[in-house]
């Protein structure tokens, strides 16, 4: 049976975009391609506030993750983890061998400006990842502040920005906020099948990436930016995939990027008033998530069976993440072409599975 889904990623996909997939295949060294991806960059630079090159990977945004650690420390990583996908990042560095440290909230909380200040002045640090938006917590991290404390005081550090289950979602100005290397991941506020990875990069990251003897070959930034002049990719991208995101920039241009970011926090917003009259909310206030709401269990019922009869009805939401979540909470996501009716609705189903009042 179809469901809609509401987790954070496969987000739900429009009929018209799977449709856009079907256009006939061309060939990747093609000018037809090339035409494709000079079509679609710079409606990306909109979306993202910027002038600098946007890439476009072959990838999970995890590889990307890997790849912009692995090309940006020469020093060491400052890697705050505030839940799992915070904490992978950390892996990411140690499993390559890259010198890093942690600082650790308890998962609900967030970063400040202060407190990363504060990790930042006990070391030699030239890398500092953020993920803005911490999708097993429903944590958003407070990234343009964030990112003004660094490049007062420390003007050198690359800002490394995890926005899988941010970017198209909620409003990143790549420019004005002076980042380095932000990624984000086709199937979450895109709303596109996985398999793609959207990453803009910044001059200094590029800078910073010549420096950087071994900084593997997939992710090349230096041999990327030497393709993407002429509007291409090293190695073979995934063409039909850049159809549909081409299709889907036309419409979140034609929506307006200040009423997407506006539909994003009225969603947000209804789950957020429905989890505090039934239920609670399981992050701080402080850092609330404009994505996907994690919902504290309190009443003990069952997540999977609640999901099993929801699926029933058409509908999909998440359990919580992990050991560490899972059943103790729940998430609804209210991301990508999801509606502010389509969240009604599957509150709407929740309420009448469990009897509860609306």
């Amino acid at each position: 049976m179809y469901k809609k889904l509401f987790i954070p990623g496969p987000t739900h996909v429009r009929e018209s975009i799977l449709e856009a997939q079907t256009a006939p295949m061309v060939g990747h060294r093609s000018t037809e391609y090339a035409d494709l991806q000079a079509e679609v960059t710079p409606k990306l630079q909109k979306l993202l506030y910027t002038e600098q090159p946007v890439f476009l990977y072959t990838s999970s945004g995890t590889g990307v993750l890997e790849g912009s650690i692995r090309q940006t420390v020469l020093k060491r990583a400052l890697v705050p983890v505030c839940g799992a996908f915070s904490e992978r990042w950390f892996n990411i560095a140690e499993a390559n061998g890259i010198p890093a440290d942690r600082i650790d909230v308890a998962w609900g909380e967030g970063f400040t400006p202060e407190m990363l200040d504060e990790a930042l002045s006990q070391g030699e640090y030239d890398v500092l990842t953020i993920t803005y938006n911490e999708t097993s917590t429903g944590v958003m991290n407070p990234l343009a502040d964030i990112a003004a404390m660094v490049r007062d005081k420390y003007p050198d550090v690359v800002i490394l920005v995890d926005a899988v289950s941010a970017m198209a979602g909620a409003k990143i100005e790549f420019d004005a906020w002076d980042l380095d290397v932000v990624v984000s991941s086709s199937q979450k506020c895109f709303a596109l099948p996985p398999g793609l990875t959207i990453t803009p990069v910044s001059e200094r990251a590029l800078k910073r990436a010549e420096q950087v003897p071994n900084r593997g070959y997939y992710y090349d930034f230096l041999n990327m930016l030497k393709y993407y002049k002429r509007s291409n990719t090293p190695a073979t991208p995934a063409i039909s995939l850049i159809q549909a995101l081409n299709q889907q920039m036309d419409d979140i241009l034609e929506e307006g990027l200040e009423n997407r970011w506006a539909r994003h926090m009225e969603m947000a917003e209804v789950v957020r008033a429905w989890a505090r009259q039934h239920w609670a909310l399981f992050p701080n206030d402080a850092f609330l998530s404009n994505t996907v709401t994690t919902i504290e269990n309190t009443r003990g019922v069952s997540i999977a069976d609640l999901n099993k009869e929801l699926g029933k009805r058409g509908a999909m939401i998440s359990n919580g993440y992990g050991s560490k979540l899972k059943e103790k909470t729940f998430r609804i996501a209210h991301m990508g072409d999801l509606t502010v009716d389509d969240v009604k609705w599957v509150l709407s189903l929740i309420d009448d599975i469990l009897g509860l009042a609306p």
